[in-house]
C-alpha cells in the first residue's frame, strides 16, 4: 500500500503542558481509516498534525501528497462565504473585476474561467442548491455549513482527505452523502467519527486511547467485536493480579509471622541461659541479615505485584465509559407538558421557517423531529424551551424544562464545572457535586476547570453532569443533535442513562441508531 501520510516516533505537548501523544507511529496510505477515541484524548489534535496546523514536540510528520482538512463547522466565523471556505477569495475578486471591465493585463492572464461553473458543480455533488458564492455562512443552517466544508474538498480534490465528524449537523440525505464521497474517493481518507454507520464502511479503524494508538483491520462491526474481547480479557487480568498481590502479601505476612516466633523462642532460650552466650549472639546477627535480605525481597514481591495491579486498572480505566445514572422525575402517565397552537416562528423576527405547528408532547413521551438542514428543528426546539417568542399563535410550557442546545448554553463558560454544577443544584454538598461529576469521568481537579476550556464532547458530557446529575431532573428534555460531539462509549452511556430517565424527550437527531436505541415513539415531521 502506498503511504501518503506517516507519523515517526511523534510526541506532542499542548502549550499548557498536557502530554498527548509519545513516541507514536502511524501510517495512513490509499484507505479509508477511522479514527475513534474517547473525548479529550486527542484526535482532533492528531488531525491538525497530520495536515500540519500543528508542529509536533519530536518527532516527524511525512506527507507524500497534498493534504486537505474539513474543519468542524462548531465557532465558524458567520461573516465567511462560500469563495472563503473554497480557499479561493483572491482568483473570485480577479474574475469578477474582469467581468466589472475593471481587470488589467495580470487579471486576464490569471484568470480562471472556469470557477462558476466548478463551484457550482461541487455544491450539487453535496446536495446544496445554486447560490451565489458570495453568500455567507451566516445565512446557513448548520447542515448547509457542514455541506459547504464538503463542496470545498469535493472542489479542491487532494490526495488525501482528513474529516472531523463531517456527519455532524447531517440530515441523512446529507449523511448519505458523504458516505457516498468516501466510497468514490480515489485518495486516501482519515476520518474522526463517532457515526456508526458511517464507520462500518471505513477499512481500518485506528483507536487512540491514553495507552496509544490501536489499528483495527476491518470496519467498525470488527472492531466491536474486538473491543469486546479485550475488555474482557482487561477485567480477567485486574481480577488475577489483584487476587495475586493479596497472595503476595499473605505469604510475606505469614512469614514475618513465623519469624516473629522464632524470635521469641530465641530471647526465652538466652533468657534460660541454657546455651552459650558468643553462639546465641552469632545467630542474633546472623539472624538480623537475613531478616534485612529476606525484608528487602518482600518489598520487591510486593511492589512488583502492586506495579501488576496498577497496570491492569489502567488497562480497565481505558475501556471504562461514563456511569449516567439520572435522579427520577416523578412525571406522572399521560401528563401534558408541552403544547403549540399554531405557532409560526424562526430564528428572527425577519425570518419564518414554522407555519401553523401545532403538537402536544405527554409524559414520558420521546418525541423526535425531523426534517432537512434548514427546516426548522433548532428553530422549535428553542421555541420550546423559550428562549425563542413565537411570531403567532402560543407555546405553553406546563414543566420544569432543560435545552441541550448544539453550544451547551447551560453551562456559563467562564465558570469551573463546579461552579456549574452548584449553579444548577444549589441544595447539593461539595461532595455530592463532585461525586456526580465523576460519574461523568470529571475527576478530581478536571472539576476545577473552566467550561471554556473544554472539548465539544466534553462540553456536552459536562451539560449533561449539571443538569441530570444531581437530585432531580427536569421532567421534559430538549435534545438538539445531543450525539454529536461524544465519543462511542459515551453515546453508549447516554443511551443507557436516557432508557432510565422516566421524564419526557423531544429531540433532534439524524442518527438512526440513536433514536432507535431511545424507543423513540413518533415523529413530527417538517418537512411536508
Amino acid at each position: 500500500m502506498t503511504t501518503l501520510v506517516s507519523l515517526h516516533r511523534v510526541t506532542y505537548v499542548t502549550p499548557a503542558g498536557q502530554r498527548l501523544f509519545e513516541d507514536l507511529s502511524l501510517d495512513f496510505g490509499v484507505e479509508r481509516v477511522g479514527l475513534i477515541g474517547r473525548n479529550g484524548v486527542g484526535k482532533s489534535t492528531l488531525l491538525r498534525l497530520l495536515v500540519g496546523e500543528l508542529t509536533p514536540t519530536s518527532g516527524r510528520v511525512q506527507r507524500m501528497g497534498r493534504c486537505r482538512a474539513m474543519r468542524q463547522t462548531v465557532g465558524m466565523d458567520p461573516e465567511e462565504t462560500i469563495v472563503d471556505v473554497f480557499s479561493i477569495a483572491p482568483d473570485w475578486v480577479r474574475l469578477q473585476r474582469i467581468e466589472q471591465g475593471m481587470g488589467n493585463v495580470e487579471d486576464l492572464a490569471d484568470v480562471d474561467w472556469t470557477l462558476p461553473v466548478r463551484i457550482q458543480a461541487a455544491l450539487a455533488q453535496v446536495g446544496l442548491p445554486v447560490w451565489s458564492p458570495v453568500r455567507r455562512l451566516s445565512e446557513m443552517s448548520g447542515g448547509q455549513r457542514t455541506r459547504i466544508e464538503l463542496a470545498a474538498l469535493v472542489f479542491d480534490q487532494p490526495d488525501f482527505l482528513i474529516l472531523d465528524e463531517p456527519t455532524n449537523h447531517l440530515d441523512r440525505e446529507g449523511r448519505a452523502r458523504v458516505a457516498t464521497l468516501l466510497a468514490e474517493w480515489r485518495g486516501g481518507a482519515v476520518v474522526v467519527s463517532h457515526d456508526r454507520e458511517l464507520l462500518e464502511r471505513m477499512d481500518r479503524i485506528v483507536e487512540l486511547s491514553s495507552l496509544g494508538a490501536r489499528g483495527y483491520g476491518g470496519n467498525w462491526s470488527h472492531y466491536h467485536s474486538q473491543k469486546q474481547m479485550e475488555v474482557a480479557a482487561a477485567e480477567q487480568n485486574l481480577t488475577t493480579a489483584s487476587r495475586h498481590l493479596k497472595e503476595v502479601e499473605r505469604d510475606v505476612q505469614q512469614a514475618r509471622e513465623r519469624k516473629a516466633r522464632k524470635d521469641a523462642a530465641g530471647k526465652r532460650a538466652r533468657a534460660r541461659g541454657g546455651q552459650s552466650t558468643l553462639l546465641l549472639d552469632y545467630a542474633a546477627n546472623r539472624a538480623g541479615q537475613s531478616l534485612g535480605r529476606g525484608r528487602r525481597a518482600d518489598e520487591r514481591k510486593i511492589e512488583t505485584a502492586g506495579r501488576d495491579v496498577q497496570q491492569a486498572k489502567a488497562h480497565v480505566e481505558a475501556f471504562k465509559a461514563l456511569d449516567m445514572s439520572i435522579a427520577r422525575t416523578a412525571l406522572p402517565a399521560g401528563r401534558l407538558v408541552l403544547q403549540f397552537e399554531q405557532v409560526d416562528g424562526g430564528p428572527t423576527p425577519e425570518s419564518t421557517i414554522l407555519r401553523g405547528l401545532s403538537f402536544e408532547v405527554v409524559g414520558p413521551e420521546r418525541v423526535a423531529v425531523s426534517g432537512r438542514n434548514g427546516s426548522g428543528k433548532t428553530t422549535l426546539l428553542r421555541l420550546a424551551a423559550g428562549a425563542l417568542q413565537p411570531q403567532r399563535g402560543r407555546v405553553r410550557r406546563l414543566v420544569r424544562a432543560a435545552l441541550f442546545d448544539q453550544a451547551v448554553s447551560v453551562l456559563d463558560p467562564e465558570r469551573s464545572l463546579l461552579e456549574n454544577f452548584k449553579r444548577w443544584n444549589p441544595d447539593d454538598d461539595e461532595r455530592a457535586c463532585r461525586d456526580a461529576l465523576a460519574r461523568f469521568l470529571f475527576r478530581a481537579d478536571a472539576a476545577l476547570g473552566r467550561a471554556s476550556e473544554l472539548s465539544g464532547g466534553e462540553r456536552l458530557r459536562a451539560g449533561l453532569a449539571c443538569v441530570l446529575g444531581g437530585k432531580g431532573s427536569p421532567p421534559l428534555l430538549l435534545l438538539d443533535e445531543p450525539t454529536n460531539h461524544l465519543d462511542l462509549e459515551s453515546i453508549a452511556a447516554v443511551e443507557a442513562g436516557l432508557n432510565a430517565y422516566d421524564g419526557a424527550l423531544l429531540l433532534v437527531s439524524h442518527d438512526v441508531a440513536f433514536l432507535k436505541a431511545l424507543g423513540v415513539q413518533r415523529t413530527i415531521a417538517l418537512d411536508t
